[in-house]
């Protein structure tokens, strides 16, 4: 792959990233400041500037081995965490759950968003209209992996900070317990567990089933609500 073909697919790959993450963690922060916590406020956390959210490894590297390895088809990053002290929010376990959900609803919102925008892309014209159709393209699907991917009930994911709000509180402290872990579990499932299926002849492409299939099926049913 040249240079030109390098710049050409990061043209295209990197607006979309840096506002689903960005976004992603500022509602995080956004939401705890409306239910009573200011730390990422005080942080300067809640802002639209990716650079305050950026993971070197996590927000730049990961993802691009990943969508480079897969022609785009996954992709899996992070952040650095938004900062909350949950003892601060108003109510705690409920607000917990907000707080945590406000990451995926928003990657959510700003997929139905992408996909609404491609009505306008006919009114633009050559190289123009097919390098926004493309970043377009890319949002929407980027921000479904990043949905699905953090409403998985694995801490430190939002969907285990759900989990842990929802469940009875023996359940949810051991749960809870799990978070130092949790990485490692998803690192695996994403790397290691196809490694071995590849080794046996067995597809055991754990992340491709949790969340690239469902985010296929919520692509598909977004671009028909949105009239695609």
């Amino acid at each position: 792959m040249n240079l030109d073909t390098i710049l050409s697919v990061a043209s295209v790959w990197t607006i979309p990233i840096l506002l689903a993450i960005t976004l992603h963690e500022a509602a995080h922060g956004w939401v705890a400041l409306r239910l009573g916590d200011d730390t990422a406020y005080r942080l300067g956390r809640v802002t639209f500037n990716p650079f305050r959210h950026i993971d070197p490894f996590g927000t730049v590297l990961l993802p691009a081995l990943l969508l480079f390895a897969s022609g785009g088809r996954m992709m899996f990053g992070f952040a650095k965490p938004v900062p909350v002290n949950f003892a601060r929010l108003h109510r705690p376990r409920r607000d917990m759950v907000l707080v945590a959900a406000a990451g995926p609803a928003t990657n959510l919102a700003l997929a139905v968003v992408s996909a609404a925008l491609f009505h306008g892309v006919p009114y633009l014209s050559g190289d123009v209209a097919q390098w926004v159709a493309e970043n377009l393209a890319n949002s929407l699907w980027i921000n479904l992996l990043l949905c699905v991917l953090n409403l998985l009930p694995i801490p430190p994911l939002d969907g285990g900070r759900i989990a842990v709000g929802l469940l009875p509180p023996p359940l949810a402290m051991r749960l809870a317990r799990l978070e130092r872990f949790g990485i490692f579990v998803i690192l695996g499932a994403v790397f290691i567990l196809p490694w071995i299926g590849r080794e046996l002849g067995v597809d055991l492409n754990v992340f491709w089933w949790l969340v690239g299939a469902p985010a296929a099926y919520l692509s598909d049913l977004i671009a028909t609500l949105v009239g695609l």
